[in-house]
Formats: C-alpha cells, structure tokens, sequence
C-alpha cells in the first residue's frame, strides 16, 4: 500500500487580508449607519425659545411630529389624525410622556387638533419641544 503525502502547509497558511478587508468594510458600515439612525428623525424646523431646558424622563416619551404641511408622525410612523386617537386611546401608561414636536412654519390650527386629542383621551401634561434661541 502506498500512502499519499500530506501537505500541512497548505492549511496552516491562511492570508489574513481578505479578512481584514472585510471587517474594516463592515466597521465602516456599521459606523456610518449608526449615525443615520440617530439623525432619523423626522426633519423639522422647530421654533425657537430662550427658555428651552433639557428634560430628562426615567420613561420612553411619545414623540407626535408635525411637519409644515400638517403630516403627522407618531414615534416616526405617519398615521392620520383618526389613526392617533385610536392609537392615543390605547396606551395603558398612568401618567404618558408626550412630546409635540412641531415645525415653526405648521399653522396652529394642527398642534390644537394634537392637543384637543390629547386631553379627549385625559392626557393633559405634555412638552413642546423647541431649540434655544440664538442671541
């Protein structure tokens, strides 16, 4: 019986560039996806207020977005106004921590219509959001 020769070299050299090629690319996706995700909101021009504070809450706040042409979003989702009532109507936290957020340019009539919601549904603290005023 002949025996093969085996050839150990051939495994034991592995090139480890492709490798790391591929775990830079990923990295670099990763990195750059990560700040897409925090900048995901939706895009507003929110009003300016020389009193805005930072707030910290130990609970999830619900964001409701208005843009300017009176589009609404319920934590980044769009829905209509009937939608949010029924969506408001279910949530089962005591005491919700809502946030409005609204572009500068919305006509009023819309952030009323979110409050007037709000308060059918015995919600009546929420907080407006806004930047710091520039002086």
């Amino acid at each position: 019986m002949k025996r093969e020769p085996v050839y150990e070299s051939d495994i034991a050299e592995i090139n480890m560039t492709p490798f790391v090629d591929i775990v830079l690319v990923i990295l670099v996706i990763f990195m750059v996806t990560a700040t897409f995700v925090t900048q995901g909101k939706i895009p507003l021009n929110l009003p300016q207020a020389s009193t805005a504070q930072n707030h910290k809450d130990e609970q999830k706040p619900i964001i409701l977005s208005l843009t300017e042409t009176g589009e609404l979003y319920y934590d980044d989702v769009a829905l209509s106004i009937e939608l949010l009532d029924a969506k408001i109507a279910q949530i089962s936290t005591k005491k919700p921590h809502i946030v409005l957020r609204s572009d500068a340019k919305t006509p009023f009539e819309h952030v009323v219509k979110l409050i007037d919601i709000c308060k059918k549904n015995h919600i009546s603290t929420f907080a407006i959001q806004t930047t710091k005023r520039k002086m």
